[in-house]
């Protein structure tokens, strides 16, 4: 949720007000965060404690939407299941690369 948001650790630390290797072994699952820190963490996301810990599929669901709004993706999709298995991950590892780390322009 922090990359889909475009956070860094250490930027997400700061919306928490704790330190970024806190925010590091939780992620790692290195600590486990109290109540607190949930809810900390979910105002940072700004998500409620509940989609924090079901992983957000809520909001997975309304960017699948989203998406599908998109008109390259919408003349794509009749395309998409005619791609065997090795390409279309190789796809989805592709724009996941690009939604998690956008390209910056030069």
């Amino acid at each position: 949720m922090r990359l889909r948001n475009g956070l860094s650790q250490r930027q997400l630390a700061a919306r928490m007000s704790v330190p970024r290797t806190y925010v590091s072994k939780i992620e790692n699952e290195k600590a486990t965060p109290t109540l607190s820190s949930l809810e900390r963490l979910a105002r940072a996301l700004e998500v409620t404690v509940p989609d924090l810990l079901s992983g957000g599929e809520r909001n997975r669901q309304e960017e699948v939407r989203e998406l599908m709004q998109d008109q390259f993706i919408a003349e794509m999709l009749p395309f998409v299941n005619q791609l065997n298995g090795m390409q279309m991950s190789s796809i989805l590892t592709q724009v996941r690369d690009l939604t998690v780390r956008p390209r910056r322009s030069a």
